[in-house]
């Protein structure tokens, strides 16, 4: 079985740099995760990592962004038990529901059985220096939370 994956969208590209700030933590771990847009894998892949790592914006009134609604249906057909995650997204808070995209993926993992290795991460739009510096020891702590030797 493989390390880490992470599956975002981004619209923007705050998403994006999100997940690749994350990335960057676990390479620095000694890990190289294998880093997808959802719009070109299947939930059914997420089934051959230890780790799981998604990343979405927030649409709406705290809907998944559309390219993202095949992907959260077909991992009703997928088992996670025993693989680790965590889930990250930009969000705007003008809206009332405000990164809700994070908790209903959260939600999702959790019920196929994952454990969560940190709570779900939302930024505020584009993510500053400091939440970037955030993000990476989030890599890192996932990382950790597979057994690797920081």
């Amino acid at each position: 079985m493989s390390k880490i994956i992470i599956v975002y969208a981004s619209m923007s590209g705050n998403t994006e740099e999100l997940a690749e700030a994350i990335a960057a933590g676990i390479q620095e771990a000694g890990i190289e995760p294998v880093l997808k847009n959802v719009m070109d894998t299947n939930a059914s892949e997420l089934e051959k990592y230890e780790g799981i790592l998604l990343g979405a914006y927030t649409w709406g009134d705290g809907d998944l962004p559309d390219e993202y609604e095949d992907f959260y249906d077909e991992m009703d057909d997928i088992n996670l038990e025993g693989r680790k995650f965590g889930v990250f997204g930009s969000a705007d808070s003008s809206y009332t529901y405000f990164g809700k995209a994070v908790d209903t993926l959260e939600e999702k993992l959790a019920e196929l059985g994952a454990e969560k290795v940190f709570d779900g991460l939302k930024v505020e739009l584009n993510p500053s220096k400091d939440e970037k510096a955030l993000c990476r020891e989030l890599g890192l702590k996932f990382a950790a939370s597979l057994g690797v030797s920081i």
